[in-house]
């Protein structure tokens, strides 16, 4: 990587954002390709955050950056426009320069489709879903797999009531997908949702060797494939059960590579390397 007058910067903002894999991923694709620009994480206390938006604001050789927890809602009224996406979804993933101005995007759900299609050999149309959580992550999953045609999407939370908030929003948008909530508890099984093929875990749990289970794992069968958004552990105790039930499994880190390339592809206008950001994470 050279540094000199003329690197374009970009970011990842978050706090924390230490363990963010995205500086990796995308100075990868910026030597793949030969690009002139580095990638730093900028952690930013949330009482900061108008104040770093500012400073992006003054750079005149940014490039673009990226935005995390706890950030993708709070930064929306900062910014100048929103892209149909992110005003869909209330939340901003990537931020893109335009004439001057900050424009927010969300590359989130269409990132998880292509991560869904690569890893599993998954395509969205016709599918009967299963999605435990109701956050900002289950919003953009869920509205993914509705846009793109699955048949039903069950939206299992511990607290029922923001279940059946998200499942209003995602059917308010989308009638021809069936939406319904269920309330999540250590109990809950699998089985209660009649020819599911996808689980999606699109909650924290699992970041920790001592989170208690979301469900009751044993009740996963072989024909349902298993999606945890989660990367850091790279197998969470879902995924080892899964994986011993004979499903076929996939982590975060494939969504995770795709939203960059296509954040990538948004700010510099060409192909993202795609390998070369796999192969940077080892996967």
């Amino acid at each position: 990587m050279r540094i000199d007058g003329h690197t374009k910067l970009a970011f990842v903002l978050g706090y924390p954002v230490a363990h963010s894999l995205s500086p990796v991923i995308h100075q990868a694709a910026f030597a793949a390709t030969g690009i002139n620009a580095a990638y730093l994480p900028w952690a930013v206390a949330p009482d900061r955050l108008s104040e770093a938006v500012q400073g992006l604001r003054a750079m005149e050789n940014l490039l673009g950056a990226n935005v995390t927890v706890p950030h993708k809602e709070a930064i929306v009224p900062l910014l100048d426009g929103l892209t149909p996406e992110a005003e869909a979804l209330g939340a901003v993933n990537t931020v893109l320069p335009r004439d001057g101005k900050l424009v927010g995007d969300n590359t989130d759900g269409t990132g998880f489709l292509a991560a869904l299609r690569e890893e599993l050999g998954c395509e969205a149309a016709g599918l009967t879903v299963v999605i435990l959580g109701a956050g900002g992550a289950a919003r953009a999953v869920a509205m993914s797999l509705a846009r793109a045609g699955a048949q039903r999407i069950v939206l299992a939370n511990r607290s029922l009531d923001r279940a059946r908030d998200l499942a209003r929003w995602v059917a308010a948008r989308y009638p021809a997908c069936a939406v319904t909530a269920q309330a999540l508890q250590t109990e809950w099984q699998v089985s209660q949702v009649p020819e599911i093929r996808l689980l999606v875990n699109a909650t924290p749990v699992g970041l920790h060797a001592s989170d208690p289970r979301l469900f009751d794992y044993a009740s996963l069968s072989a024909q349902t494939k298993v999606c945890d958004l989660i990367y850091s552990p790279p197998e969470t105790a879902l995924l080892r059960w899964a994986r011993s039930r004979g499903c076929r499994v996939a982590n975060g880190l494939g969504m995770l590579v795709h939203q960059g390339a296509l954040a990538f592809e948004r700010w510099t206008g060409n192909p993202a390397p795609v390998q070369a950001m796999r192969d940077a994470v080892r996967i």
